[in-house]
């Protein structure tokens, strides 16, 4: 059985070769910082993913272009208002609500910015801020059919966010031309795209848009309770492909459920998770190649005291435990400090990515990301000193005794 006196022989000789034991475990602390870093940035955008998808509710559905790019920048699509009312009496289909969407220019004090302007139907506001997983911030909502008023993002409130001076309550901003009082702003959502929105009612749009009557760039569904939203939209794409006339395969449209989109979203992440972490572990494959050449010199230093040791009765599994608890110990206080190294990065990161307005990257620290970098790089460090430790548990006490 291994005792106490072994594991105080090997803390003793950590302590007395401190400088190369401090440096043998610098050396795995970078890769052991990357990955708590990434780790923890990963597990803050999940659990913004999940927050999101509470406060939207999984049975929502969303009719949009196929083509690629954000709802409004294909001027050639649009959801007509009979497209909705014919959706509206799909079986499945609870609630549902178009919005015209379009790229925008908004002038605050004679500053000009180009960011996207939605036009709601306020009859359908809780379901449509709801789909959104956005509040009231400040101010008061638009009301129904209200001309002149604008609600804008969260981000318009501050100074250099989008203009040099925040926007109040009650200020004019110029709207492609219209200008608008601004009667209050919705919270925040996380990512600079979103938190720059303008919305207006849809009466309002339709005033500054005539040609666009009618024409919606996104459509926002609740399904029925009990039902599959998945089962809905493929219901909906056969249907709403006929009604259009457009062949199977060809639809200008797509019909996505709320749980497809944050899967997409998930899986996108995972990955990239995935290959950063790949990489933060090739630093800490390079940190065990180095306590490995650790240990082995320490072997050659201590060949007369490991002789020594077998010559009063030591086994080899006595020797052996020895020079892993080293190793695992050296890779253990590396990662303490890669640690706290990676909590200081991800709070530095995650507070620069706030003030750049994108409070979705917000670093998530749990006790098992905590604990589990901390085992992790004793394991790497006591991994690594398997080999030298099996050498020198297989040396013979003579020849350990004799050698210089």
């Amino acid at each position: 059985m291994v005792g106490i006196d072994e594991i105080n022989y090997a803390m003793q000789n950590l302590m007395h070769r401190k400088l190369r034991s401090i440096l043998s475990a610098l050396s795995i602390l970078i890769g052991i910082a990357a990955v708590f870093a990434l780790i923890s940035f990963g597990s803050g955008l999940q659990i913004y993913v999940d927050d999101i998808a509470k406060q939207s509710g999984t049975d929502k559905l969303f009719i949009q272009a196929k083509s690629i790019g954000a709802p409004g920048t294909d001027d050639t699509f649009y959801i007509s208002q009979s497209d909705i009312d014919f959706v509206s009496r799909i079986n499945g289909v609870k609630e549902i609500s178009g919005m015209y969407m379009k790229p925008a220019e908004i002038i605050s004090r004679d500053k000009r910015k180009y960011n996207y302007l939605s036009g709601i139907d306020i009859a359908k506001k809780e379901f449509i801020l709801e789909s959104m997983a956005i509040k009231m911030h400040k101010g008061r909502d638009l009301k129904k059919g209200e001309l002149g008023k604008a609600v804008l993002g969260y981000n318009y409130q501050f100074d250099n966010k989008i203009f040099p001076r925040g926007v109040k309550t009650g200020d004019k901003v110029s709207i492609d031309g219209q200008e608008l009082e601004v009667v209050g702003f919705y919270s925040l959502v996380g990512n600079p795209s979103d938190d720059a929105n303008i919305y207006i009612t849809k009466e309002q749009f339709e005033l500054l848009y005539p040609e666009k009557k009618d024409k919606y760039s996104f459509v926002m569904i609740r399904s029925e309770p009990d039902t599959s939203p998945k089962a809905v939209a493929d219901k909906i794409t056969e249907k709403l492909r006929k009604h259009k006339g457009q062949e199977k395969g060809k639809e200008d449209f797509y019909v996505q459920t709320f749980d497809d989109a944050i899967q997409m979203f998930t899986n996108i992440l995972t990955i990239i998770k995935a290959i950063l972490v790949l990489i933060a572990l090739i630093s800490v494959v390079v940190a065990s190649v180095n306590i490995m050449n650790t240990m082995y010199t320490a072997v050659l230093e201590r060949t007369k005291e490991i002789g020594v040791m077998k010559a009063v009765g030591a086994r080899n599994s006595d020797i052996i435990f020895i020079f892993i608890l080293e190793s695992g110990v050296i890779g253990m206080i590396g990662g303490v400090i890669g640690v706290l190294l990676g909590y200081l990065v991800a709070s530095t990161g995650g507070a620069i990515a706030a003030g750049a307005g994108y409070a979705m990257l917000k670093p998530a620290f749990s006790w098992i990301l905590i604990a589990g970098c901390i085992l992790f790089s004793f394991l790497v460090g006591a991994g690594s000193g398997v080999m030298p430790a099996i050498r020198a548990s297989k040396l013979h006490p003579v020849d350990a005794l004799r050698y210089e």
